[in-house]
């Protein structure tokens, strides 16, 4: 009742640790938002200064050349890599499938020849200008993804130009709700041969906030295809919204307590969109100094530490292993210190369900996609599998990227699929080691003396003839071992030789790299390539 009240007089939540509350960290480098659900971190973005994040970017491009084979063409956008367009992507939108289609009544559907794949090379043929939009931006070694189906996002509803197709959001579960949205779509004014969808955050808005909304949406289309005309050259004629902007898009509904900035400037500024889309909301947007940083003193900073571990511990004691590969993601859950209960399917039940709330709460926190395969611990009833199945169906409602899950196989395995976007979280803040380059690993002190002895052997047995003493030089670990566990194994190996084997560390050698020298004039004899 509390809550309510709070909510109706515009007074927010002064704990925020309860409720719903949006934080946002502004420094000269970065901005960050993490959104806390009663002080849980349930998302949370990065953005950082002088990058170039084209995803929902509209561009003007060319064909540059078609694949047939991989029924795909590549198109020069004006960036660094040409972009891949899909000949699926490149056909006249079809109605995802998390969306109900409304028809429209008053207007008839438009009679247009099916357009199929093979069509495509005619209708785009090399060298033709084309408009399309980002849905996948650069991961590793590949291109943007685009497609020709634009759409313009905005607070409640998505404008799509080139389709006359009308739906709403399925996550909109009350039939009294959907027929009010369905009778407000009848009234609104949309120009021929254009459509929308209604967004979740549309549940329980006013007709005149949709008005509003399309009125923008229109404006933003005139600005793309005066853009479009305007240059005849590949380039970006529309891009998405900076991180600030898009939050208060995205984030800030009646379901938001608190939003709290440690910056004046961004404060203000999002008071000033807030104020566009709603007075209430306005009010909920503090200035919040503090004599710490804000993302220390709420315990974010931990939780994001915590989050991104590759083992993740769960309340009832057991825990996660994540592990992201390229195209893969493997998780594997064990049951750890939850021993409890003294019925052992619950405590592998229990277990499980926290597992799948939790593997869905990180694929959101590290933007991970692709093809992830959860390894649940056996459970021997077809009822609790079910459970567990529909527990992570449950948890992804909430997550804005598209994902497919798959029943629990036999032997355990949830197969799913997570829209993949941009490169995870980790790949952005992170960048391979430059030490063991990305494996993870090192060869261990032991294996680099067995491979050192066998070279040295190999190397002597060439040039016993021609040169004497030779210098050995190595990491200062395997000097360590040389020094003491296998100097008999050396001397061995010395009585091989022309000369002397001498040895010398070199503390910025890698553990893995050694060199084997003419000790007369420094000329390698061997040397690794690292």
């Amino acid at each position: 009742m509390i809550k309510i009240v709070k909510r109706l007089f515009g007074l927010g939540q002064s704990n925020p640790r309860e409720g719903t509350t949006i934080v946002i960290n502004v420094e000269k480098l970065e901005r960050r938002v993490a959104l806390l659900e009663d002080g849980v971190l349930e998302e949370y973005s990065i953005e950082r200064e002088g990058e170039d994040n084209i995803v929902g970017g509209i561009f003007k491009g060319k064909v540059k050349n078609i694949e047939p084979g991989l029924k795909a063409m590549f198109v020069d956008i004006g960036h660094e890599k040409n972009a891949f367009l899909h000949f699926w992507d490149a056909l006249p939108l079809a109605l995802d499938s998390s969306l109900e289609e409304i028809h429209k009544e008053g207007r008839p559907r438009r009679q247009q020849r099916k357009i199929t794949s093979r069509d495509i090379p005619d209708i785009y043929p090399i060298g033709s200008e084309i408009m399309v939009q980002v849905t996948k931006g650069p991961i590793s070694s590949k291109g943007p993804r685009v497609t020709t189906n634009i759409s313009l996002a905005g607070r409640y509803i998505v404008l799509m130009p080139f389709t006359d197709q009308f739906g709403i959001s399925r996550k909109i579960d009350d039939p009294k709700e959907r027929q009010r949205l369905r009778q407000i779509v009848q009234k609104l004014n949309v120009p021929d041969g254009m459509g929308i969808i209604m967004r979740t955050v549309a549940q329980g808005q006013r007709f005149r906030h949709f008005v509003h909304d399309l009125a923008m949406l229109l404006e933003e289309w005139k600005e793309v295809e005066a853009g479009f005309a305007a240059n005849n050259n590949p380039h970006c004629v529309y891009k998405e919204p900076d991180l600030i902007e898009r939050t208060a898009r995205d984030f800030l509904t009646d379901n938001v307590d608190n939003i709290l900035c440690d910056n004046e400037e961004t404060t203000q500024r999002m008071q000033e969109i807030a104020g566009k889309i709603s007075r209430r909301a306005k009010r909920h947007i503090q200035y919040h100094p503090g004599n710490q940083p804000i993302f220390e003193e709420l315990g974010i900073e931990k939780q994001i530490s915590e989050a991104f571990q590759r083992q993740v511990l769960l309340p009832c004691g057991g825990y996660l292993v994540i592990d992201e590969t390229e195209a893969l993601i493997a998780i594997d859950i064990n049951t750890g210190r939850n021993k409890g209960n003294k019925d052992l399917d619950k405590t592998i039940l229990e277990t499980n369900l926290e597992s799948a709330r939790e593997i869905a709460r990180q694929l959101r926190l590290r933007n991970i996609g692709g093809l992830v395969v959860v390894d649940f611990i056996d459970m021997r009833h077809r009822k609790d599998q079910m459970a567990v199945y529909k527990a992570m169906k449950d948890a992804l409602k909430r997550d804005k990227a598209k994902t497919q899950v798959m029943q629990i196989t036999p032997i355990g395995l949830m197969e799913m699929t997570r829209q993949r976007i941009n490169e995870s979280l980790l790949d952005y803040v992170n960048e391979h080691c430059p030490y063991c380059h990305g494996r993870g690993r090192v060869k261990s002190v032991m294996t680099m003396s067995v491979e050192i002895q066998r070279q040295l052997k190999a190397t002597i047995m060439k040039y016993r003839e021609s040169v004497g003493d030779m210098v050995v030089v190595v990491n200062s670990a395997v000097l360590s071992r040389f020094k003491n566990e296998d100097a008999s194994l050396l001397v061995e190996l010395e009585r091989l030789c022309a000369g002397r084997l001498i040895f010398r560390s070199d503390p910025m050698i890698h553990r893995e790299a050694f060199a084997i020298l003419d000790a007369s004039n420094n000329k390698p004899l061997y040397q690794t390539n690292m």
